[in-house]
């Protein structure tokens, strides 16, 4: 079938410069874009439930802008002042960027990946008599604590955000030829959205290893699956599936 209409289900890019509307002058698609999931922050009293003493700790994970953003909220929230002394573990440069927002920038109490956690583990490594707190989602990889305990590091592990399901019901029927996804939580809210989903001849793309699992998991057919060697991104991928359906004309 060829693809004329897509849905990606993340929020519209800014720049005019993007991949996705290079591809849809490309190709002559119509390209839509649409949030299917949603962070929200647990609230104060939900946290105390958790007996997590944020004081307790002298050093903090961040692994995205996310956790930066609840960390401080719930502190605030929770009246609690962060030590000078705390020391901030940042996956990238990016996120290590977007703690200034909140502190006072020292490169003595930052310490910084090169983007994965695994490039991270190797800074924390060195800091092993620290005790971490990783503020996280409901939806957190296992990989993290599983790198973590490896390691014998000492952390606790404090739930601050969750992933919940957009409300779709504008949408009606997903009208599209194909449906782009970027984690389990965006398949989670497809089956909440649109319960008698039936895929026929709609194209699934997804993102990353754990996206494609969710994908075959929920007994739907991975048309599109990203990276790849040969197509990095996910408009790569589309591209190159694109081409493979016209060839097959």
């Amino acid at each position: 079938m060829k693809i004329k209409s897509i849905l990606v289900s993340q929020p519209e890019p800014s720049d005019v410069k993007s991949p996705y509307h290079e591809l849809a002058k490309k190709y002559a698609l119509k390209i839509d874009f649409r949030p299917f999931i949603k962070v929200e922050g647990v609230d104060g009293q939900d946290f105390r439930q958790e007996r997590i003493n944020i004081l307790d700790h002298s050093a903090v994970i961040f692994t995205s802008r996310n956790a930066v953003d609840h960390f401080f909220r719930i502190c605030k929230e929770m009246r609690i002042t962060v030590p000078d002394g705390m020391k901030y573990f940042c996956v990238s440069e990016s996120v290590a960027f977007y703690v200034q927002k909140y502190i006072v920038y020292r490169k003595r109490k930052v310490f910084i990946g090169k983007n994965t956690f695994a490039d991270l583990m190797d800074v924390i490594k060195k800091h092993k008599d620290e005790t971490f707190l990783l503020p996280c989602s409901d939806l957190q990889k296992a990989e993290i604590p599983a790198m973590l305990d490896k390691a014998n590091i000492k952390y606790t592990n404090a739930v601050l955000y969750r992933t919940v399901a957009c409300d779709l019901s504008d949408l009606k029927d997903l009208r599209y030829d194909m449906v782009v996804f970027f984690s389990p939580g965006g398949i989670e809210s497809l089956k909440k959205n649109f319960p008698k989903f039936k895929q026929d001849s709609v194209a699934i793309a997804a993102f990353g290893p754990t996206t494609s699992k969710a994908v075959r998991d929920a007994g739907l057919r991975l048309d599109v699956e990203a990276p790849l060697p040969e197509a990095p991104s996910m408009t790569g991928a589309i591209e190159l599936y694109i081409k493979k359906q016209a060839k097959k004309k």
